[in-house]
């Protein structure tokens, strides 16, 4: 099968690998579709993901694919299944797993029988991997059907940071990200809900995610802008694109016992933290590894969310590339500018 390789020096290529081997209870899935992730899939290639060393390397993580063939006791997956965040696991002809979702066959585990089973967490066999790796509605439109993996994280990270109705909250950065925890936080009740963008483009895009106040850091001061919105501060700042510096500028923002949030994963591992203008009490959050079980108990809420149209795949997408143009994909979605999720589908 095909699959999308880095090598250690950043290169980028599609090569020929064995396709997956899968047990008992597993279920060999063809992949229709996976969103690239300029937090996780770009900074695999440049080196920079924390932890990770083991290169060349499948890359791909936000997929949906459809079961072909299933292991003798994945009792609750059948043969044409549409399931989410399918992985490659462990070492494929010398190719380690990025997760491995941007190649043509993936595995997922069917963690219901597993417990059933007497398998469950603690046992060999078992993978919190597997909880999140759900069964999607046949009839969804698999190219939006990625967001859903952003989707889920964005909102199990949400209840992670305590988010809760009438709370304050600015939000910095419009990526996908970022637009997302605009959306859950009006959806969640809270409010004023203020995106700090840096340009017209995603200003637009903040307003149409729900932002009560969309500002412009490029030509506005932050600080000022928000202080006129909220005089004693946020409860929550949200950094959603993994910049250092935006903890130092959180803490002039924040209310009295206000929580930094810091979702965005910044390639700098240190930093000096300057809390001289932070009120005398405050917090300072990192969740920068979704819990793939507590990212499991938020996919019914977003599937109700989306089914009810208060959540739209469709105005995070911005581009869509068919697997065999997935490295112009790759080429363009690592630009700076007003992109949004770039899907890459194989069917």
């Amino acid at each position: 099968m095909k699959s999308l390789i880095v090598d250690k020096d950043g290169q980028l290529s599609v090569r020929e690998i064995a396709r997956p081997s899968y047990g008992p209870y597993q279920a060999l899935v063809k992949m229709v579709s996976c969103g690239i992730c300029r937090g996780t899939d770009t900074k695999l290639i440049h080196g920079e993901f924390k932890g990770f060393d083991t290169y060349p390397a499948a890359l791909g993580h936000e997929g949906v694919g459809r079961v072909v063939e299933t292991g003798a006791k994945a009792r609750n997956l059948q043969v044409g299944d549409l399931v989410l965040l399918p992985f490659l696991e462990g070492e494929t002809d010398g190719i380690h797993s990025g997760w491995g979702a941007f190649s043509e066959y993936a595995v997922v585990g069917d963690s219901q029988s597993l417990i059933e089973d007497g398998k469950g967490p603690g046992s060999p066999e078992f993978s919190e991997a597997y909880c999140a790796q759900q069964k999607l509605p046949p009839d969804i439109d698999t190219t939006m059907a990625p967001m859903i993996v952003t989707f889920r994280e964005v909102l199990s990270a949400c209840k992670r940071f305590g988010f809760h109705p009438d709370a304050s909250i600015v939000v910095i950065g419009a990526g996908p990200v970022g637009l997302a925890f605009i959306t859950f936080a009006k959806l969640l009740g809270m409010g004023p809900v203020i995106a700090a963008v840096t340009s017209e483009t995603k200003a637009e895009e903040a307003q149409q995610a729900g932002a009560d106040y969309v500002i412009n850091s490029k030509v506005s001061d932050l600080t000022t802008e928000v202080r006129a919105i909220c005089p004693d501060g946020v409860d929550f700042s949200v950094d959603a694109v993994g910049k250092n510096e935006i903890i130092n500028q959180s803490m002039e923002l924040l209310a009295p016992y206000g929580h930094i949030c810091c979702y965005g994963i910044s390639s700098e591992t240190t930093m000096q933290l300057d809390w001289s203008k932070a009120p005398y009490n405050w917090h300072l959050d990192f969740n920068q590894w979704p819990s793939k079980l507590e990212e499991s108990q938020s996919h019914r809420q977003v599937l109700s969310w989306m089914n009810s149209g208060a959540l739209r795949a469709e105005q995070f997408i911005s581009h869509v590339y068919g697997f065999d143009r997935i490295l112009d994909a790759f080429e363009q979605a690592v630009q700076p500018g007003g992109m949004k999720k770039t899907i890459i589908t194989f069917e």
